[in-house]
């Protein structure tokens, strides 16, 4: 609902954009049309530039950027980009050795771009990802902001400057809290065999592909990491929907919420038996 939205210009708030919309004005064209009256009556002589910020958001969307919208928005306002941006979207999450700060390193990362799956795995196609993701306009994490995007940018020496959509925070916003696995069940998500692997196992997972070598052990790894990827475009969905039925206009952004993603990658149910009987007997 970027077309909607004043908020990213300077001195507009979420409030001021609030009294745009109830006063009529509810798109960049309506506030564009306005004559003189109207402008007088909507107080516009107030926020300097705010017409030639309009007529540049509209060039900017037209011309499919995402920088403005992503530099300019309030940090809880950026699931507005989502619908907008839906197909140059990847979802993206990783997996790390669990070491601790200094020794610790990424094991695997999962894309997904609501096609096709890409996974990127430490000693073999790691450093694929940062030209891959740049590909991209919006990038959609589960606490990427915290997590991910910090120790990607430490790994690669990179700055991923990507618009980001954190769903954490998305979901928060909207009354959804918890971690990913909880707020996957409040939607009714299920991953099957995977049910109750967490992050901790991940550790454990790629701990036995070290010391073992054998490759099941890395495919459940991507197939737990994948999961989360796949979960991603689900929940993202569900946040936007969530968002937007706060706002006037819950009857025109409504967003379908896709199926589940399948996953292409096989979690290996005797790997699953051999962990839990090692690291969590009883």
């Amino acid at each position: 609902m970027l077309k909607n939205t004043f908020c990213h210009i300077p001195r507009v708030g979420v409030k001021t954009e609030t009294r745009y919309w109830n006063q009529g004005v509810r798109t960049w064209d309506d506030m564009l049309a306005l004559d003189e009256t109207g402008r007088q009556e909507l107080r516009l002589a107030s926020i300097p530039g705010i017409l030639d910020w309009v007529e540049q958001s509209r060039r900017e969307l037209d011309q499919g950027r995402v920088d403005l919208f992503a530099q300019r928005l309030p940090a809880n306002q950026t699931w507005r980009l989502y619908d907008n941006f839906l197909d140059s979207t990847a979802f993206v999450d990783i997996e790390t050795t669990g070491m601790g700060q200094g020794e610790d390193h990424i094991t695997s990362i999962a894309l997904f771009d609501g096609k096709d799956v890409r996974t990127y795995v430490h000693g073999r196609n790691l450093d694929d990802f940062i030209e891959d993701i740049f590909e991209y306009d919006l990038l959609v994490t589960f606490n990427g902001r915290c997590f991910d995007v910090p120790f990607m940018e430490r790994h690669f020496g990179a700055k991923l400057d990507l618009a980001h959509l954190d769903l954490r925070f998305a979901l928060k916003a909207v009354g959804v809290t918890g971690g990913l696995k909880a707020c996957e069940k409040k939607f009714g998500l299920d991953r099957g065999s995977l049910d109750g692997v967490d992050g901790y196992w991940a550790v454990l997972l790629w701990k036995e592909y070290q010391n073992t070598g054998d490759e099941r052990y890395l495919e459940t790894l991507l197939a737990y990491n994948i999961e989360d990827v796949l979960s991603l475009q689900v929940l993202a969905a569900h946040a936007y929907n969530l968002a937007v039925a706060q706002t006037p206009f819950s009857g025109e952004y409504e967003l379908d919420v896709p199926q589940l993603g399948l996953n292409p990658v096989i979690a290996h149910g005797e790997v699953i038996s051999t962990v839990r009987a090692k690291y969590f007997p009883g």
